[in-house]
């Protein structure tokens, strides 16, 4: 449902979120703490600053952070981010619903539930447990795994007012 680019940008707004000193992270240095492709997360951040969910400043001193408050920021609008807006797999009419099949009624539901789902749930909402606890033996792999931080480690840099764009 959720492809990887949309993954990888939840994930990359995790590690940000959790960034209290509000300073910059290079976008080298966020795919190495999240195990991305530095080449891959730039495309994603540049998506994510289209949609004004991230800032970003250039230069030395440059990088990007949260442009909001993660309180503020919807699944729906990262995934519409990265992956177009939600659409239905559904039948293509005209008519009023009381004349379409009942797979496109179906279809409509699931995908007005599926919306409806991604604008509840916020960066602030899963920051409250950002990582499964789970490791066992056939434990399937989370993949939010390793946005947890206990604050800036490698790459968290202040920028000067004049670096931001």
């Amino acid at each position: 449902m959720l492809g990887k680019t949309s993954i990888s940008a939840i994930r990359a707004l995790l590690f940000l979120a959790q960034q209290n000193d509000g300073g910059w992270w290079s976008p080298r240095r966020l795919a190495a703490e999240l195990g991305e492709s530095p080449t891959y997360l730039a495309k994603i951040l540049r998506q994510l600053a289209r949609a004004r969910i991230v800032d970003v400043a250039r230069g030395v001193h440059g990088g990007v952070h949260l442009a909001r408050e993660p309180r503020q920021v919807t699944l729906l609008e990262v995934v519409e981010a990265c992956q177009g807006a939600v659409v239905g797999d559904y039948c293509r009419s005209g008519r009023e619903q009381s004349q379409v099949c009942g797979f496109h009624l179906a279809a409509l539901e699931l995908h007005t539930a599926i919306e409806k789902v991604l604008a509840r749930w916020t960066l602030a909402r899963l920051l409250e447990k950002p990582e499964s606890s789970s490791s066992g033996r056939g434990a399937i792999p989370c993949l939010m795994q390793g946005v947890t931080v206990m604050g800036c480690r490698t790459g968290c840099r202040k920028a000067s007012a004049q670096a931001k764009k």
